[in-house]
């Protein structure tokens, strides 16, 4: 159902705007953070500027992607060697630390994609939508 909605969905868009933020040169929690919020913060800034428009900005805050070619193919590797532990056992690690008990799925950012661009959330703009299964609340 959702890989329909979010063709017909992408079908619709007449002029999409992407913004990507990479990531991967970051040194120390405080880059991360400041990376992350710098979303949040945007996107917030945007929903200001443009909610006058008819224009809505939100933005999709993910948690672990455990089954992701990022940690299946390095950051499980990556961490089980640091800690000296086994793969499955870092798995179990970020497993335990959500309350329900998995990992964020690509199918559960899909849905919170479909929900924010339907008429479902037309009075919603600036929110930042955790997915983390109550990780981050």
């Amino acid at each position: 159902l959702y890989r329909g909605a979010m063709e017909g969905l992408l079908g619709s868009l007449e002029d999409p705007y992407t913004a990507y933020l990479d990531m991967s040169q970051q040194r120390s929690i405080s880059d991360t953070t400041e990376g992350q919020f710098g979303g949040v913060g945007l996107t917030q800034s945007l929903a200001l500027e443009f909610a006058e428009s008819g224009v809505r900005v939100n933005c999709i805050c993910p948690g672990n992607l455990l089954n992701s070619p990022l940690w299946v193919n390095s950051l499980f590797k990556q961490y089980a060697a640091n800690q000296g532990i086994t793969e499955e056992q870092v798995r179990e690690k970020y497993i335990n630390q959500v309350p329900m008990k998995r990992s964020c799925e690509y199918e559960d950012i899909a849905n919170a994609m479909v929900f924010l661009a339907s008429d479902y959330s037309n009075y919603m703009t600036g929110q930042a939508i955790n997915v983390t299964g109550g990780q981050q609340m």
